[in-house]
This record gives structure tokens, sequence and C-alpha cells, in this order.
């Protein structure tokens, strides 16, 4: 095994990125592994063009973490097995990757390539097939689309027919930033026959996701990783022929994909341009154009067709003061497949006019961007005009008002209701408080408080000069909170034993009324002593004390913490019993 070391200095959290070799001379029809493993995670990691040999697989991504003593210990590897395409002596250049802002660089080295050799010594491993058999891939719609452009990303999860897979989890999902993102749920993955560079594969779809980009120039798009349990056959076989497959875990990812968004033009972009990118229609109707004063009508201004339906503003009508407009009704029917967002949304405006007369609905325009024709393109609808036929004019309204005028009935179907005009009110009762039941209760209330309060206070001088008794009743209370917060904290090693511990001191204080700068195990070993407690639940009491001191530098299991609260619950009892 060759290992080269770049390391930035010798301190514990040195970032360290090395190559290991799985041999530094091989035959021509050998393989070789090539691993670079770093201590600390790190991104943009740029791999050498391995020239003199053929990539057969990878790279592939592991990682490990784990701590051991309070310490964590990390590394992420990326693998790639080759095998060599010419004879002699060949160099593999140097890899890098970006660590904490910094970039580290692996050092070049030679591999001695010789003639082929009868007996190759290089036989693939469980993880070798694993990693050759199983390609987690991000297929991306379109890696160049405009601002606002919808594309769409599958993920799919290659596998060999060589190979099955019994279980699979994802470990990160990726963030979508920068991004609106709409997911197309995936109810039951389903395995289909299919090709990967070449070669039949069976594959699923694990996840579906439409992107359109609120932001120009070059997206990321982070990586889905999975670990996945995987069953590789063996060269080995049971007492019945059958082979035998042995199982190993591997994490795949689909790896980042960079999305260079293009800014719309600017050449020829409409001031009334609200951001629309796709394929549209747009209508501006009426439910009515003829119609009388104080009745309804319904306008819709409604835009249809593929793109992004929720990401822009419908335009607004410019209509006449004589027409009262109220906040429009907003509806989306829009659904969302891998080909981007399709259907409708509108605006529902409720008018109601005040006066007879004719009153037109000007045109109103829409801009959108089509990035097939790369160009904007505005749909103006037809002017409706509204005839009111029946109500007062605008020079007669005066007229009504003074005198008294005549009521408007306002007929708008079921968009208003009529105010009501019979109030249908009752009459209120009066009760009067002097001689009620209430007065006599309040008179005799004084009577009922004031022995009441004679015997409290009484006993709440008896129990402020109680001085002695008052801390052990505090240090009883103290012992009985911690103790049952030991018992909630436990499975937290390091909360268990504080609260256990400092439960313990509360209770001596209490019932050997001593300060805490007395403890000592010593000195609380002789006070036990003193006050005859027997041996047995001294060295217990003790025994827990210490326990205590060394869970902070020594791993204590669940089943452990569970003894020690069950002893301490014990020796409570036990010195309770003899102080």
């Amino acid at each position: 095994m060759l290992l080269v070391v770049f390391s930035m200095n010798a301190q514990d959290d040195a970032v360290t990125f090395e190559m290991k070799l799985s041999k530094e001379k091989l035959g021509i029809n050998e393989r070789l592994r090539v691993d670079f493993t770093m201590n600390k995670d790190g991104d943009n990691f740029n791999p050498p063009d391995f020239e003199g040999f053929r990539v057969l697989m990878g790279p592939s991504q592991s990682i490990s973490s784990s701590w051991i003593n309070g310490v964590r210990s990390y590394s992420k590897t990326y693998s790639y097995t080759l095998a060599p395409t010419t004879r002699g002596t060949v160099t593999i250049k140097q890899a890098s990757i970006v660590i904490a802002g910094k970039t580290y660089k692996s050092l070049p080295k030679k591999v001695e390539v010789t003639a082929a050799v009868d007996k190759p010594s290089d036989e693939m491993t469980v993880d070798d097939v694993a990693d050759e058999s199983l390609h987690l891939v991000a297929e991306v719609s379109k890696t160049d689309p405009y601002l606002n452009e919808g594309l769409s990303v599958v993920y799919k999860l290659y596998v060999s027919p060589s190979i099955s897979v019994s279980n699979y989890q994802p470990l990160d999902n990726p963030k979508y930033n920068n991004f609106w993102s709409q997911d197309i749920p995936v109810s039951r993955p389903v395995a289909e026959n299919g090709t990967y560079k070449g070669k039949p594969y069976r594959y699923v779809v694990l996840k579906r996701v439409v992107l359109y980009p609120q932001k120009s120039g070059k997206l990321e798009i982070e990586p889905l990783s999975l670990e996945v349990t995987v069953d590789v056959p063996t060269n080995k076989r049971d007492f019945f022929g059958g082979r035998i497959y042995t199982q190993t875990n591997k994490t795949v990812s689909a790896g980042k994909r960079t999305i260079n968004v293009k800014p719309l033009p600017e050449k020829g972009k409409p001031v009334n341009f609200s951001g629309a990118v796709g394929s549209f229609d747009f209508s501006v109707s009426t439910n009515k154009t003829t119609l009388n004063a104080s009745e309804s009508l319904q306008a819709k201004v409604e835009v249809s067709g593929k793109g992004n339906l929720k990401l822009f503003q419908l335009p607004e009508p410019n209509l006449p003061s004589a027409l009262e407009v109220y906040e429009p009704e907003f509806n989306e029917n829009v659904r969302t497949t891998l080909s981007g967002s399709q259907g409708k949304v509108s605006n529902n405006y409720t008018i109601v006019p005040s006066f007879k007369g004719k009153y037109p609905i000007p045109s109103i325009s829409f801009t959108y961007f089509d990035p097939k024709a790369k160009t904007y393109k505005t749909l103006t609808s037809d002017e409706i005009l509204i005839n009111v036929k029946e109500g007062p004019t605008n020079s007669s309204i005066g007229t009504a008002v003074a005198t008294g005028g005549q009521k408007q009935a306002v007929t708008v179907g079921n968009q208003f209701n009529f105010l009501k005009l019979n109030p249908n009110l009752s009459p209120i009762t009066s009760n009067f408080f002097f001689g009620s039941t209430q007065y006599y209760l309040w008179l005799l209330l004084p009577l009922i408080l004031i022995p009441i309060a004679i015997i409290l206070g009484k006993k709440r001088e008896a129990i402020a000069s109680d001085v002695v008794g008052n801390k052990v009743r505090k240090a009883n209370k103290l012992a009985r909170k911690y103790l049952s917060k030991a018992k909630k904290e436990l499975g937290n090693k390091e909360g268990f034993y504080i609260a256990l511990e400092k439960a313990l001191h509360n209770y001596l204080k209490a019932k050997l009324k001593i300060e805490t700068s007395e403890f000592s195990k010593d000195k609380i070993a002789t006070l036990l002593n003193e006050k005859q407690v027997d041996d047995t639940t001294n060295d217990g009491f003790i025994a827990l004390l210490k326990n205590c001191e060394m869970a902070r530098y020594s791993p204590f299991s669940e089943v452990q913490m569970q003894q020690d609260y069950d002893k301490a619950s014990e020796v409570i009892s036990h010195l309770d019993k003899q102080l």
C-alpha cells in the first residue's frame, strides 16, 4: 500500500488529503484501486485525468464518522477502479479539493505497468463489485434554461442485474437554493429495465422535482445521497449448490449539477412585463353585459397555458369610477408534471354600477417571454361595453337624496345580502343586588375568613421559627428533585451523573446537617460510621459517588446507568432507616 499525505501542520485539527494506491506495480491485465481520502468534508473535488488508464468505476463516495472517548473521527473517500491501457511507467497526476476555503492537492505518483501476469492478484472484493454495479444519477432535462423557465430533475438508482438491493435510506436531501421547486410525488418505486453507459441495468425513480430558477448565472443543485444495503454474489456455493450472497452497505451520491441560467433579454422588454415565462393564452370576460344599476356582474381576467403560472402577477383592469369594484377572488387550477406547470390562473372581480349609462371596460395587455421563440409576446383583450339600463343618472342623484328619494333595491344574486330592517329587539330585565343571595354571601364572607386567616398565620410563624427544620425540608426537596431529574436523564451519561451526584449530596446535607464545603468521600465515610451506618450501605454510597466522578472520563452504558439509579434508591432507603 502506497500512501501520499499532504498536511498543513501537525496539530490535531490539521487537514489531511491523501491518495492511496492498492499497488505501485501491476500487470497490464490487473486492476488498480485509487482512493482519495480527507479527514474533513470538502467541495469541488477535482480528480486527475488518469492518463494511461481506463476508468472502470468511479468516483464512488464513502463517508465514515465516529466518536471515541469524546473525540470525533471523520473520513470521506472518493474511490476509482482503473485498468491500465499501456505498459511502462505511468504517472497519476495531482488531485485537488477545497476544504474550509483552502485548496489542497495530492502529490503526483508513478505506477509501473508490466506485462500480463498469469494469475491476477486483484480479485474484486464485495465492495468493488457493489461500487461497479450501483449508480445514483440525477437526470436534468435542461442545463441552460432562461430565468423562470422550468426544468426537471429525476433521480434514478441504477442497479446491475448481478446484485440486488434490499434496503435504502436518504442521508442528505438536496436544498434547491435560488430555485422555486415543486416535488412530484413518487407513490411507489417500480423497477424498470434500462441501460447505463451502454450496459443493461435495472433502475427505480426515487425522486422527481420541477425547478424554476429565480436567479441568473451558474446555480448548483446539491447532490442526493443514499445509504444502500446491497446483496453481492460470491464465488462460494451452499450445500445445495446455490450461490452464497454477501451483504454490504454502500453510500452513493448523485453528485452536484451546475445549471447555467440565462438572463431574460433586456432588448425589447415591454414596460408591463411581470415575469411570465412560457407559452400562454390571455382573456378577459364578463358573465353579462346588460344589467340595471345596483345589480352586480362578474369580470374574469384569466391566463392559461404552460409555464411559471404561480410566479407572476395578473394584469388589473382600469375601470370607470362609476363602477364600484371589489377586491378580486384569485382562482388557481394548475398541475405540475415533469414537463412543467400547466393550467390556468384567474382573478374574478365583482362589479356593481351605480348609475344608468354605458361604461366600457378598456382592453388589457398581458406580456410574457416565450423561451422557444426567444422573444417577448404581448396579448391584448377586446374592449367590453357594459350597458346599465335602469337606475339614477349622475344629474338626478342629488334630487333623489334631497326628496328622501326612492329606495333602490339592490339585486345582486348571491353576492350580497339585504340589510335587515327588523331588529327583533327584546327588553332587558333588571336584577337588584340588595337583598339577593349574593348580597348575604358577601356579607358573611369576612366572618368566615377571619378565623381561617388567624390559623394560617400561626402555622406560618411556627414553620418560619423552625430554622433547622426548614433547612432539612429544603435539602430533602432538592434531593427528591435531583433524583427525579436523574431518572429523566437516563441514557444521557453526562446529565444523568451530574443530577445523581447532586441528589446524593443534597440528601446528606438534609440528614447530617453539614455544608457543601465539608464534603469529601473520606469525610462522608467517617460521618456515616459515626452515625453507626452499616458498612454495606456506607460502601454503596461511596461507590456511587466514585461512579459519578468516573463517568466524566469513561464510557458508561445505559444498563450501568439504570443499575446506578436503582442502587441510589436502595442506598437512600437504607440510610433513612439508620439515620
